[in-house]
């Protein structure tokens, strides 16, 4: 069982409003101890209210609830698919939230379509022929300075150039190709809009300072390549 598909699991018997040990979820999952501790935290971390009962085991705060939402065993084998194809990002911070995300929505799910999405789960291997050294851990951050206009300032890598280069930006709007994530963005240092591997930052620091609003269109910026 995977990682993931534990985590829904325990969240599941926590939400019976069952007292769980440790002891009791390490035999039943036939993991070792520290790995529940690592599960329990892992469930903390993507916002769910576990306590713990010192001497008695883990438990989920009263009145806990999570959205009636229903999904169909279509949408949900979607979201299963996602899944496999989001972790063949290089961007550590994108595989995080979207598996958090993902633990908090498979916590709805009706107990037979939870089942069956994970023996699909089981049965779905996304092959990715290319390596390459980079990876990144920007994206989610990047995408919040999009939403909310702050400009952001990165020390970036050319493919073709070893030199790094500093350069502040106005990031407008990304696309994905290869399995790598693009943004485009205004960059002060060129006075135009410049396309930037994320996996080709080196650092980035988001600022408090915003942009005005460029109205970019991706449309627009595709169209004479169309």
């Amino acid at each position: 069982m995977s990682q993931l598909s534990r985590l829904i699991s325990i969240l599941t018997l926590l939400k019976s409003k069952r007292l769980l040990t440790a002891t009791e979820l390490s035999d039943k999952y036939e993991v070792s101890i520290r790995t529940i501790y690592r599960d329990i935290r892992k469930l903390e971390e993507a916002g769910i209210p576990v306590y713990t009962i010192e001497g008695r085991g883990y438990s989920l705060m009263d009145h806990y609830t999570v959205a009636p939402v229903q999904f169909s065993e279509k949408q949900a084998n979607a979201l299963i698919t996602a899944q496999h194809i989001v972790n063949q990002s290089k961007d550590a911070s994108f595989v995080t939230n979207f598996n958090e995300a993902l633990i908090k929505i498979k916590s709805v799910f009706r107990s037979s379509i939870q089942e069956r999405s994970e023996l699909l789960s089981d049965k779905i291997h996304v092959m990715n022929w290319e390596y390459e050294e980079f990876s990144s851990d920007a994206l989610s951050e990047i995408q919040l300075a999009i939403t909310h206009f702050n400009i952001v300032e990165i020390n970036y890598q050319k493919a073709d150039d070893p030199s790094i280069t500093f350069r502040k930006i106005e990031p407008c709007a990304m696309y994905s190709t290869n399995h790598k994530w693009i943004l485009i963005a205004w960059c002060h240092l060129r006075d135009d809009y410049r396309a930037f591997r994320i996996d080709r930052i080196q650092h980035f620091k988001i600022l408090n300072e915003v942009f005005e609003d460029r109205k970019f269109s991706l449309q627009d910026y595709f169209q004479p390549y169309t």
